[in-house]
């Protein structure tokens, strides 16, 4: 069984997640971030999938239940949406990740699961879960963690790993001042992925040691892991063995697009001519929620009112009318006006661009109407002044924002 940890806020997003989970984003035209773990789920031959929601679910759940309702039952197959619902206490919500799979054992139990693949919710890779889940019967690991090599002065970000030649883990530490290497290499360290394999009973038995554990943050990488480095078999999984990458993808592609910066570059990112994240892979395929929607549209043709993309990508729904679209991604139902100009932005759905504005180097919440003439992207104090602008100069605009140039 999978299970999807997917009740985080990801507050670095700012105001893209004032409404909606961070696993529920956007992304890529008509994902949204958790479609990745699921896709991997059922493309890995996972059919018992369970996913747990907590903070400002309702978006999330309305895309689980409308695109990822195919799986079941009569065939052995099963999704459950798992919201936080006092379900052990009237008072108590989920308090950590590993809390969440706790409250819900018996759910759990009910399909007797041997093992189960434990997933963050709010990442973007592509990744054959089954090869991990054969280390892990090859090792007999109490619990096996997916882990990627990044540089050492990155690693300061995540929950790190100390490994022996085998790889089996003699130490984890989360966010670590001074990272453990990698042997045999000062410079590189292994960042764990939030990526874990448990036999189920193991895992059962350590929910309930954890939750009877006084001081306990009931967080995997915080309490568990650690626990079961010191007194277990701990073995790390390398994110290199068991990424999938077609014959474009030039090398291992994981993302935590938890920053705007971050989630503007990744998205920026698949306009290339050769993106480092294969869309159009189908053989394994990014499943989601498909809208019917009628093909996009280009309009007018004429100098100065062309209706053009170039280097982009644009969803169904789109009606680029007399605007001039440029390495940017329009997400579905856009409609870009006349005279309007987008350069290097990601505009979510069912977003209006008026005529004569120009958006360079933007974020643009879903559902925003962007007013007649204004400019955003080449006055960076004005900009700062009435939109959040990060420090590489990406503004993200929502229509809270926008409604405030007019008060």
């Amino acid at each position: 069984m999978a299970y999807v940890l997917a009740g985080g806020r990801g507050s670095r997003l700012f105001e893209m997640t004032d409404t909606r989970a961070k696993p529920a984003v956007y992304f890529g035209g008509k994902s949204r971030i958790i479609d990745f773990a699921l896709s991997n789920a059922i493309n890995s031959g996972i059919r018992r999938i369970g996913v747990a929601t907590q903070y400002k679910a309702h978006s999330l759940i309305r895309h689980l239940q409308r695109g990822w309702n195919f799986l079941r039952p009569e065939r052995n197959e099963s999704f459950d949406i798992l919201p936080a619902s006092q379900r052990i206490s009237e008072f108590q919500w989920y308090e950590g990740t590993a809390d969440a799979v706790f409250q819900n054992i018996d759910i759990i139990q009910s399909y007797g699961p041997e093992y189960m693949v434990i997933l963050a919710g709010d990442h973007i890779y592509k990744m054959d879960y089954e090869l991990m889940l054969q280390q892990h019967v090859d090792t007999g690991a109490d619990v096996t963690v997916a882990c990627m090599e990044v540089p050492k002065a990155e690693a300061v970000g995540f929950g790190v790993m100390h490994v022996d030649a085998t790889d089996r883990i003699i130490d984890f530490v989360e966010k670590p001042a001074d990272p453990p290497t990698l042997p045999g290499d000062p410079d590189r360290s292994l960042a764990s992925l939030g990526i874990y394999v448990f036999r189920t009973a193991l895992l059962f038995e350590q929910l309930r040691r954890d939750a009877d554990t006084a001081g306990s943050s009931r967080d995997f990488g915080k309490d568990l892991i650690p626990w079961l480095v010191e007194h277990g078999h701990a073995q790390a999984h390398r994110f290199s063995s068991s990424c999938v990458r077609s014959p474009e993808e030039p090398r291992a592609y994981w993302r935590d697009v938890g920053t705007v910066d971050a989630y503007w570059e990744a998205n920026i990112d698949l306009t290339d001519v050769v993106p480092q994240l294969d869309l159009y892979d189908r053989s394994w395929p990014l499943w989601t929620y498909s809208e019917i929607t009628p093909p996009a549209k280009f309009v007018h043709d004429l100098d100065g009112r062309r209706g053009s993309a170039v280097s982009s990508l644009v969803a169904g729904d789109c009606i680029v009318s007399g605007s001039t679209v440029h390495r940017s991604l329009l997400s579905t139902g856009v409609r870009a006006h006349s005279y309007s100009s987008i350069d290097e932005s990601v505009i979510l759905p069912m977003t209006r661009i008026g005529r004569n504005a120009r958006l360079t180097r933007c974020v643009v919440d879903a559902g925003v109407t962007i007013p007649d003439g204004l400019v955003v992207g080449e006055d960076p104090l004005l900009d700062g002044h009435r939109f959040r602008r990060t420090d590489r100069g990406i503004c993200l605009i929502t229509q809270p924002m926008i409604d405030r140039l007019g008060a």
